[in-house]
């Protein structure tokens, strides 16, 4: 794993990050377009580059079964100590796991940090061979323009519009620091389907998770005071293709063909 990216998620941020303020929103929206695509529980679910297990908590407790793989010592370290979850450390492009042994993969973090297309397109051909004819694999994306409307946002743009700019023009966002991320992809909305047909996955369906709403200032207000209202309205235009791209996660989605 790179060794800058490695460092950031060993600062141990990311749970919290989704767990409280404006991040519960993309914690919320994965879970909300999940429930829907996943099979029913009880299912098998490897959650590929799963973090601290965030995600596989709640897979667990709503009756999964979660093997969580990931790079990060110290994520597979939290991740064992979720009831229900097993945990080790490995590598989204190599998953050594059985052929179609899974009824779900999931990589909520790997393509973030794949900045090769051809690193992005053998993940996701793993996950294929990996999950079972009909199964699902699940991937999420940052938009492409999501560095540039974050900075627009909270006013930083000016002083760091050199690498805003780079991240527009070419994906790769490799931030200065005290910029809050590190080295990352940042995708076009068309992008994911093509990386999934090309790994052998066609027919993929992308979510927008917080559509226009994470650039709202009162966002806190309205997931404190109104999350289901917000939810609701999100839920209604996740797959318009004009809003797709402005959202700063998008979840992309497929079925391996039988």
């Amino acid at each position: 794993m790179d060794g800058e990216v490695l460092r950031y998620y060993e600062r141990g941020e990311e749970d919290r990050r989704l767990r409280e303020g404006n991040g519960r929103l993309e914690l919320w929206r994965t879970q909300d377009v999940l429930r829907r695509v996943l099979p029913a529980p009880p299912a098998r679910v490897v959650d590929v580059g799963g973090g601290p297990g965030v995600h596989a908590e709640w897979l667990a407790a709503d009756g999964h079964e979660v093997e969580l793989v990931d790079p990060v010592p110290l994520h597979v370290e939290r991740a064992a100590g979720i009831p229900g979850v097993t945990a080790r450390l490995g590598d989204a492009r190599d998953l050594r796991l059985p052929d179609a042994s899974a009824d779900a993969v999931l990589l909520l973090w790997p393509l973030y940090h794949l900045v090769e297309r051809a690193d992005r397109v053998r993940a996701l051909r793993e996950a294929a061979r990996v999950v079972r004819p009909g199964g699902v694999v699940a991937a999420a994306t940052i938009g492409r323009h999501a560095a540039l409307h974050d900075m627009l946002r909270t006013r930083r743009y000016q002083g760091e519009r050199a690498v805003v700019d780079a991240s527009v023009a070419t994906g790769v966002l490799r931030p200065a620091p005290g910029m809050g991320f590190t080295t990352a992809y940042l995708h076009e909305a068309d992008e994911p389907p093509r990386e999934f047909a090309d790994a052998g996955l066609p027919g993929a369906r992308s979510y927008g998770l917080e559509g226009t709403a994470w650039l709202f200032g009162n966002l806190g207000e309205l997931l404190d005071e109104d999350r289901a209202t917000l939810l609701e309205a999100l839920r209604a235009v996740e797959s318009v293709p004009s809003l797709i791209g402005v959202s700063g996660h998008v979840v992309t989605v497929a079925a391996r063909p039988a």
